[in-house]
């Protein structure tokens, strides 16, 4: 995890580091587009392929015309309904709400995990606080004139 440090008079000051709830929202959707990405790509959590599907399941999932790759999108209703539930100041989370899409994907979690962050999302979810960092960078750096004097 990135730290922070911002010393003024030498004392170091919290109330400015907090992130707000909308800038928590904005890198927890790019967590979760991350993973639906690489889920939609048929990735696994080291970024490699995932698993293949089991002949039955990877047969039936051709004859819907889905391709036979593990990428969770038989009807896609669970990858939609994956997304960001709640925020608060330092926790983003991510989750699913139909008591059906969390077996399923519980289910899946058992036979290869997915809802997890491979290197490649924890890439662009770090890269996502680092642009919020520095847009807010003008309210975490101040500056002020000290009349020529330095204390």
């Amino acid at each position: 995890m990135a730290a922070v440090r911002i010393w003024q008079k030498k004392q170091i000051r919290l109330d400015r580091l907090n992130f707000k709830q909308h800038q928590m929202f904005k890198i927890g959707n790019v967590g979760v587009a991350a993973v639906k990405h690489r889920v939609g790509a048929a990735l696994g959590p080291s970024d490699a392929p995932a698993k293949p599907l089991s002949k039955r399941y990877a047969i039936r999932k051709t004859r819907l015309g889905k391709g036979n790759r593990r990428n969770l999108t038989l009807t896609g209703d669970m990858l939609r309904n994956f997304m960001v539930r709640t925020v608060s100041e330092n926790r983003a989370r991510a989750g699913l709400s139909t008591r059906k899409d969390r077996i399923k994907a519980w289910v899946n979690q058992k036979i290869e995990p997915w809802v997890v962050f491979s290197p490649k999302n924890r890439a662009a979810v770090l890269e996502a606080a680092r642009r919020v960092l520095n847009e807010m960078k003008s309210t975490l750096l101040i500056e002020r004139a000290l009349g020529g004097r330095q204390r």
